[in-house]
């Protein structure tokens, strides 16, 4: 590629900046002629004519060159009648395939004696290209063609493999790559993993899952396709879960602490806030990023008050959340909290669902 050519990579970059953020990109590009040789040789070849009629042929083992099966074929008197006497040689292919060949008869100094070539040509499966009177009779009575009594047919068939495409850019991110590290990591190659979630599709890029959670390596060890299916979760936490992967930055969960101050028609939906944080954290939890699940308690501890206070209590539990359970504490120790709290419904739901964080209450209580 002329360095004056913008790597497609860049260019993809680029024109996702000027706002094409749903892009994909291939190239397409001619691919190097592939050549290979067979040598094919027939012992005992006054024999063999003497004892193979005309219209038979004694036919090489099958060889491949480019991708694609042939196998010469040696009628030693001949394929056909107006052949009688003569030797005919074809290049007969298994499949269907574009390429051209070259015959030769070896001589004892491993020279072409005598040969022909075929120019390019579309073969089809079983078809064949050759000579009906490759070696006639005149030229079978000549030393230089046989060696110690054996023909030896060289040929040399050059494939042409066609185009080559290939998808270079996966589609977009399903997350906001934030800066020009994350966009190189998700460029640097294609994606290969396809990840079923919550009803939708989404791409990533295995050495990405797998470097940052030992649990998606497990999923993907011995996974040849690259197709992953979750069900912990709903794809919106999913592509918060891939942001922090790719850009080790935690989302803006906090921001819902402060819609409080703002105006109606700018407050965010705390519930669903609250909601999105608590479902990251659970995910979080599962797939050992502990960064991400002490981010989540942060964005939730401003919102722990006498009415979510149980079932924060209970989340921090279940998930090992140092942070969000200290904020509980501290919200239960103030003056009057712990023991109001004890006379919800809220804390026989805890006692039921986290028996240790209730008792740990119990015990907060005594004198």
């Amino acid at each position: 590629m002329s360095s004056s050519i913008k790597p497609m990579s860049a260019l993809v970059s680029a024109l996702r900046s000027a706002g094409r953020q749903h892009i994909t990109a291939s190239t397409v590009a001619a691919r190097e002629p592939v050549t290979g040789s067979h040598v094919f040789r027939i012992h005992g070849y006054k024999q063999v004519r003497k004892t193979v009629p005309n219209g038979t042929a004694v036919e090489s083992p099958t060889f491949d060159v480019g991708g694609h099966r042939w196998k010469v074929q040696c009628y030693p008197n001949g394929d056909r009648k107006e052949a009688d006497g003569s030797t005919s040689i074809f290049l007969t292919s298994l499949g269907d395939a574009t390429a051209e060949f070259k015959l030769s008869v070896l001589d004892h100094h491993g020279e072409p004696s005598v040969n022909g070539a075929v120019q390019q040509q579309r073969y089809s499966a079983n078809r064949y290209w050759g000579w009906i009177k490759f070696l006639d009779k005149e030229n079978l009575n000549h030393s230089k063609h046989l060696e110690d009594d054996c023909l030896t047919v060289l040929c040399d068939v050059t494939v042409d493999p066609g185009l080559r495409a290939e998808a270079e850019v996966a589609a977009a991110p399903p997350f906001d790559l934030r800066g020009q590290l994350a966009e190189a990591l998700w460029n640097k190659h294609p994606a290969d993993v396809t990840v079923h979630v919550g009803g939708e599709t989404l791409a990533a890029h295995r050495w990405v899952l797998e470097a940052r959670s030992a649990v998606f390596k497990a999923d993907l060890e011995g996974n040849a396709t690259g197709e992953l299916r979750v069900d912990d979760m709903d794809a919106e936490v999913f592509k918060t879960l891939l942001q922090f992967m790719y850009t080790d930055s935690p989302p803006q969960l906090d921001t819902m602490a402060e819609a409080d101050n703002q105006l109606p028609n700018q407050q965010l939906d705390q519930a669903e806030a609250t909601s999105k944080a608590e479902r990251l954290l659970v995910a979080a939890d599962r797939h050992g990023l502990e960064d991400l699940k002490i981010a989540c308690a942060k964005a939730l501890r401003p919102r722990v008050d006498m009415g979510s206070v149980a079932a924060m209590l209970s989340l921090a539990e279940r998930h090992g959340c140092a942070v969000l359970k200290e904020a509980c504490m501290d919200f239960l120790s103030c003056p009057g909290n712990l023991k109001s709290f004890m006379a919800t419904d809220g804390f026989e739901q805890l006692r039921a669902s986290c028996p240790s964080a209730a008792l740990d209450l119990v015990i907060k209580q005594l004198p």
